[in-house]
């Protein structure tokens, strides 16, 4: 490259009005001149199989990416319905006959047949992975507040109007 100042490479991918104090994305090449290193400041969070890249504070606005649905809780919630319609179809007469069934422990299937009983609103958010950031099955599958705005507040959903 012949942009070089300082050991550094002018970076065209830096947005345009950082805020002021916000470390910059820069890049520096290595002692030996054959590899660019390229810092950028963000955090990654990894949940559900997947990371996300966190921003810093003070970072100019983007456009995030549309959110994404949780898939162990789409798949647990799909289950639980799908297996609460077994039972009450008569396919299944229990949770024993339920498991043998599916080869799953009836504990399991338990714990997995309560989200069957979570808040309309809990329910939509998780399907358009508008869930609160740190939600996860397992919280889910603890056992919740028979109440749904027991569940929001223990679930960390804001109240609904």
């Amino acid at each position: 490259m012949t942009n070089r100042q300082d050991g550094r490479f002018g970076c065209p991918w830096v947005p345009e009005g950082c805020a002021p104090g916000m470390a910059r994305i820069k890049a520096t090449l290595s002692e030996d001149g054959q590899t660019m290193i390229v810092r950028i400041p963000m955090r990654l969070k990894t949940w559900g199989g997947k990371t996300e890249i966190i921003a810093p504070p003070g970072a100019p606005e983007w456009a995030p990416p549309p959110p994404s649905p949780h898939q162990a809780m789409l798949k647990a919630l799909g289950r639980a319905h799908r297996w609460q319609k077994m039972l009450e179809n008569g396919t299944c007469r229990s949770f024993r006959d339920l498991s043998e069934r599916e080869g799953i422990d009836d504990a399991y299937i338990g714990r997995i047949l309560r989200l069957t009983l979570l808040a309309p609103d809990i329910i939509e958010a998780i399907l358009d992975g508008q869930q609160p950031e740190g939600l996860t099955l397992a919280a889910l599958i603890a056992p919740l507040p028979m109440d749904w705005p027991g569940q929001r507040k223990t679930l960390g959903f804001s109240s609904v109007a």
